[in-house]
């Protein structure tokens, strides 16, 4: 660790990271920021993100470095006994395991849990999977976009003109990564209590059901799937895009007073009165009438003076802005939002601890650029090293 940089939350935490793509990436990346030390073990080939772009960082896709910062790269054939000798020699002074394989995977290796629990009972190990290794769909591959449509998230998403609509970032994915670093944390939190470790599954189609909020309570409350409200909220009115003279702005709006408050703010204090506006169930059975009211008072108005003002006054408003507003806005740059070192440019870590603060310790490694380095550490001598690369078991950077 360099030595300007303080210990973080989970220094002293070592992770063999198998995965691959983005769920279990995102998750190591998450503890790697505070401090644990990711060793990300990558097939012969390589990661396939680094050659999703461009753009590119040499060879390098900026879809991979987003999300494997803070990381050591080695490259290691699995499907070899000398490359699973190697992983066993490392997970015997690991704290976690986290990968992605396809369920059965790491079974017809002789890896399985069962091998591994036996071996090392102290080990967390955190597998990510589509569906689950049982039931109708258990080892069927698992996508982002494919999960959000199984899950009724696209039929949810978009209005009646677009029609159902992919959410634009990959939610179910980065979601399956925090909930992974949540059951690591938890596992390892069990661990000080019963002193071994255990197996623990995140797959992305229960993540996709468990991030359907409000629509699942709502279908197990009323029983009726969700219509298409484009950009407004299903249980809230007012919360929607409004085009100002300017760009256009979000308004939320979570309860009465709230609304009240609003229409003072705006100038229309006898909105907040209006017996069709009243409760937020009023405004519900009046969405088209109250949106035209509002509409047009907002329409007057400049998008960034407008939401200053309505912020201020502890309404909540934003403007919709693009990625590069986002990232170069002023509270962005107060907060430290963004993180550089060398080339390598990126959103800092959102935990923000008192004491044990996350760092931008290393810049995302190059494939199997730190492999003499890690297996040094595990052990191995330098020709042993050499025999292991020669009989391709162990791959080293391509100078």
């Amino acid at each position: 660790m360099p030595p300007d940089i303080a210990p973080g939350a989970m220094t002293g935490l070592r992770v063999i990271d198998l995965s691959r793509v983005l769920g279990g990436p995102y998750c190591t990346q998450i503890l790697a920021d505070h401090g644990a030390d990711v060793i990300k073990v990558e097939p012969p080939a390589g990661d396939e993100t680094r050659d999703w772009g461009p753009p590119f960082h040499d060879e390098d896709a900026a879809y991979f470095i987003g999300v494997n910062r803070n990381k050591r790269a080695i490259g290691l054939d699995l499907a070899s006994p000398d490359g699973r000798a190697v992983l066993l020699t490392m997970l015997a002074q690991a704290d976690v395991v986290i990968e992605n394989f396809k369920p059965g995977t790491l079974e017809k290796w002789g890896l399985g849990n069962d091998v591994l629990s036996a071996q090392f009972p102290r080990l967390v190990h955190c597998r990510i999977s589509g569906f689950g290794s049982d039931g109708p769909r258990g080892g069927n591959p698992g996508y982002d976009a494919i999960v959000q449509s199984m899950a009724g998230m696209i039929a949810a998403t978009g209005s009646r003109q677009s029609g159902p609509t992919r959410i634009g970032v990959p939610l179910v994915d980065i979601t399956t990564g925090l909930y992974a670093a949540i059951a690591i944390l938890m596992a390892l939190a069990e661990r000080q209590t019963s002193g071994r470790g255990q197996f623990v599954e995140t797959t992305l189609f229960e993540t996709g059901l468990a991030i359907m909020h409000p629509h699942a309570a709502n279908y197990f409350l009323h029983g009726k799937p969700p219509a298409l409200t484009g950009n407004e909220h299903p249980n809230l009115v007012p919360y929607a895009i409004f085009p100002t003279r300017t760009d256009d702005i979000f308004i939320g709006v979570g309860n009465d007073a709230t609304f009240r408050k609003l229409c003072k703010e705006i100038g229309k204090p006898e909105l907040g009165t209006d017996p069709r506006f009243a409760r937020n169930k009023d405004r519900i059975a009046n969405r088209d009438a109250l949106t035209a009211e509002l509409a047009a008072v907002f329409s007057a108005a400049d998008a960034e003076p407008l939401c200053d003002r309505l912020l201020a006054a502890g309404l909540p408003a934003g403007p919709v802005q693009t990625i590069d507003k986002a990232l170069t806005s002023a509270h962005a740059a107060h907060r430290g939002d963004v993180i550089e070192k060398d080339w390598y440019k990126g959103v800092a870590s959102p935990i923000r601890f008192a004491r044990s603060k996350a760092a931008l310790r290393r810049v995302p490694p190059r494939f199997a650029q730190d492999t003499d380095e890690v297996l040094g550490e595990f052990g191995f001598s330098a020709d042993e090293i050499a025999a292991l690369v020669a009989s391709g078991a162990v791959c080293q950077r391509k100078r």
